[in-house]
């Protein structure tokens, strides 16, 4: 049986980023997303936690802020521990594929006026390469 496991996400950061390394030196960033629901306009904003690893923890750490709209694409796990109180505790959070960081249009930075992307798409800094001569445009 195939399975499929992918959530879309766009918010606003509720808080600044939360940035450091796992014992082995692996980059982690987490950061909670508020996401309003589209349809029913006065509902309360869910809140859900985004983690980010490796070459995208870094960029997030330094130029996320509470309050900045990003498009996360990633999948959904369930993260489990135990309490202070010995109790067993879990929540549903996004590890995250890709982030996206978008403008809040008057935040755009010198140069940038007349600029008609308002995305930056940090998963695919590495991607780009001189080896695209396959492609038909």
């Amino acid at each position: 049986m195939a399975t499929f496991n992918k959530i879309i996400l766009m918010g606003n950061l509720t808080h600044d980023p939360e940035f450091h390394f796992t014992p082995s030196g692996t980059a982690v960033c987490n950061f909670r997303l508020a996401v309003n629901d589209p349809v029913k306009k006065d509902a309360e904003p869910l809140y859900i936690r985004i983690v980010v690893f490796n070459r995208q923890a870094e960029p997030c750490r330094d130029y996320l802020r509470r309050g900045s709209p990003v498009f996360v694409e990633g999948r959904l796990q369930v993260s489990s521990w135990e309490g202070e109180d010995g109790n067993r505790r879990s929540r549903p959070e996004v590890i995250a594929q890709t982030v996206q960081f978008l403008s809040r249009g008057a935040e755009r930075g010198p140069g940038m006026e007349n600029q008609s992307q308002d995305r930056v798409n940090i998963d695919s800094i590495d991607s780009l390469s001189d080896d695209n001569d396959d492609l038909p445009f």
